[in-house]
């Protein structure tokens, strides 16, 4: 995997280090769902630093709060205005801007779409990403592992992201159900299943005080949830708060999905059990790359053979390892997170 990474960046980095050569100055965008969340404060480090590196001009761009598509469509009309090269977008609502992308796009810029594919995924020219299905079957097979034989027994709660069901929170909360063993509904969407194991979905914004809230909910309709999956460490934390406010905190699994400092110092504290690790410096770097070679001469950057994105690579993270999942050390963990 990390062959794979230096080699892309490599051919990226190549072709695009005598973009500027001519003289014309290129000017690129990044919009994130939020500019508080510490995965898209990671992922503007990295696209500001490639920036710099190769003397793009970029501009960023934020919602208020996970879900704020007016915000984000707002930034899209600017970009395109301003006469940007490329946008690299995270998108709150995956289906509803994609007529903005559409619009992007005919203007002649170069659209990615980080971390969360868009509806179709092909709406945007390419798409750098975690695998996010991959992302959660990992912790719901390393719950179930951690489980044995009470996995049957389970009562789990769905810390989710979003009522709007924006494609990296579907294929979160639907890896993580396959990897606990249960049966999928409709595997485009969360909430249709009927295994009794599951006491209910609730939803978090990505956000402490929706991952407290959320769980509030769900202990009242069943004090004895067990297991809780959550969408994003941020939204875990806050579960991690609500149990504590009953006593519950020790014997409650949780597992979550980013890999972050801060989450992966939850790990080490036992306040999540395990996280998969993902990359969001690398994902923005990459993008920033991609629209210099874009600039360039037009060169659109490929996916990884058999997906139809490229992915940047997933850990599980946890110091409790389970027989037959694939995991990394907290230690390892640290010295990776966000990269």
């Amino acid at each position: 995997m990390k062959k794979l990474f230096a080699t892309t960046a490599f051919a990226l980095t190549a072709m695009s280090g005598a973009s500027f050569a001519d003289g014309h100055a290129v000017s690129a965008c990044l919009i994130t769902k939020t500019d508080t969340n510490p995965f898209f404060v990671k992922m503007k480090e990295g696209a500001t630093a490639k920036a710099e590196e190769l003397g793009i001009t970029l501009k960023s761009y934020a919602g208020k709060v996970d879900g704020d598509h007016e915000t984000q469509v707002q930034a899209i009309e600017t970009c395109i205005a301003d006469g940007a090269k490329g946008i690299l977008l995270t998108a709150s609502d995956t289906s509803s801007i994609v007529t903005s992308v559409k619009q992007a796009r005919d203007a002649g810029l170069l659209v990615i779409a980080l971390d969360t594919p868009l509806e179709p995924i092909d709406a945007a020219d390419a798409t750098f990403a975690t695998d996010n299905f991959l992302a959660g079957e990992l912790i719901g097979s390393w719950a179930a592992a951690t489980l044995g034989d009470a996995a049957a027994d389970a009562k789990i709660g769905m810390l989710d992201l979003a009522i709007s069901q924006p494609t990296v929170g579907v294929l979160r909360d639907q890896g993580f159900l396959q990897g606990f063993g249960i049966d999928l509904g409709d595997p485009n969407k969360w909430g249709d299943e009927d295994d009794a194991r599951i006491v209910g979905n609730d939803v978090t914004a990505g956000n402490e005080e929706g991952g407290r809230r959320a769980m509030e909910n769900l202990l009242a309709k069943d004090p004895g949830i067990n297991v809780v999956y959550t969408i994003n460490e941020p939204a875990a934390a806050g579960a991690y708060e609500a149990l504590k406010s009953i006593g519950r905190e020790n014997d409650v699994l949780i597992v979550s999905v980013d890999g972050g400092c801060p989450g992966v110092q939850n790990v080490a504290d036992g306040v999540i059990g395990a996280t998969s690790q993902q990359y969001p410096l690398l994902m923005a770097s990459l993008g920033v790359e991609a629209i210099a070679a874009w600039a360039k001469d037009g060169t659109k950057p490929e996916n990884t053979p058999g997906k139809s994105f490229f992915d940047t690579g997933v850990s599980l993270v946890t110091d409790k390892p389970a027989d037959g999942v694939e995991s990394i050390s907290v230690e390892e963990g640290t010295a990776r997170c966000w990269g």
